[in-house]
């Protein structure tokens, strides 16, 4: 492999292999029948990222718990809707296609097979797993610059034009992928920053995440006090202070959104500083264990695909 600029790339797993799983027609079967159209997908779109972006480190950020429970204590709505089983001590199964769920563990295999880092951290969303890396990597005198790859605007909030940190969305697909810096940020969102853009996500709240926001507060009213007050902190601070740039049904709704104001932030806002520990997130130019490799690509029908992120690693 040659020399590659030092770049780190953090995927948010489950994001693109339910892209995979929905962009990949399920006719893509295992020889005994088994659906792999996600697994195949996942290997594909990894190849992809490999040979376009040339990372020298990528981590496979995983979620050892989608639904976390310090974000249901705060706020019980968070991804109720998605609960498609109750389990009691636990905040529920998420529900996820019958066709999928038993892709996630071959997942599982070749990723160790080929090598690859792999982290999730229990109690602990992947997007807390990449906050908190990229947090590290800020940290660092000698920082590489980040590429975060999701669907999940959530994660625009990391977005950091100083170190950089970029988010690399999917809207557009794998193969087109949407860079999303702070001159973006500006644009789609009238926010010039990551926090600024998490300050606006609290204000505007997210049904596809259970967070019912500030009523009557869309998101280019939120946008709009975010630049006008700096931050949400700003923002509560001219509320109690009876600010007259606030409107009277701004201060009042406001008010009246108080107790979801004090606990939201804590919860849109990733963590940086899950209990990660130490792992190598070196890109390997040789796989882990060829032979196992070599089995679950036999197993699954997954050769061409296994081909293909070898191929990557090695070039």
């Amino acid at each position: 492999m040659g020399e590659r600029t030092e770049k780190l790339l953090l995927l948010d797993t489950a994001s693109l292999y339910f892209r995979a799983y929905f962009g990949v027609p399920d006719s893509v079967k295992a020889p005994d029948g088994t659906p792999v159209n996600a697994v195949r997908g996942l290997l594909d779109m990894i190849a992809r990222l490999v040979n376009d972006h040339r990372p020298t480190r990528l981590v496979m950020c995983w979620d050892d718990d989608w639904r976390p429970q310090f974000r249901v204590d705060a706020i019980p709505s968070y991804k109720a809707h998605r609960v498609a089983v109750e389990v009691p001590g636990t905040t529920g199964v998420e529900e996820v296609p019958d066709t999928l769920s038993p892709q996630v563990p071959i997942i599982v295999e070749v990723l160790q097979a080929l090598g690859i880092a792999r982290v999730g951290v229990p109690g602990y969303e992947a997007d807390d797993v990449i906050g908190t890396l990229v947090a590290r990597e800020v940290a660092k005198e000698d920082r590489a610059p980040v590429d975060v790859i999701t669907g999940d605007r959530d994660l625009f909030q990391l977005v950091d034009d100083a170190v950089p940190v970029r988010v690399l969305y999917t809207i557009r697909g794998i193969k087109d992928l949407m860079a999303i810096d702070q001159a973006v940020l500006k644009e789609k969102y009238a926010v010039s920053s990551g926090p600024g853009y998490a300050d606006m996500a609290v204000l505007r709240g997210d049904p596809s995440d259970g967070l019912p926001g500030v009523p009557g507060i869309g998101e280019k009213t939120a946008a709009q006090l975010v630049h006008r007050y700096g931050s949400l902190d700003g923002i509560l601070a001219a509320r109690d202070a009876g600010d007259p740039g606030l409107t009277a049904t701004q201060r009042r709704r406001l008010v009246e959104s108080a107790d979801y104001l004090a606990v939201a932030p804590a919860v849109v806002r990733v963590a940086p500083d899950a209990p990660v520990g130490e792992l190598d997130d070196r890109l390997p130019s040789v796989v882990a264990d060829a032979g196992a490799l070599v089995a679950l690509a036999e197993t699954w029908g997954l050769s061409s695909s296994v081909k293909r992120v070898v191929d990557a690693l090695a070039g």
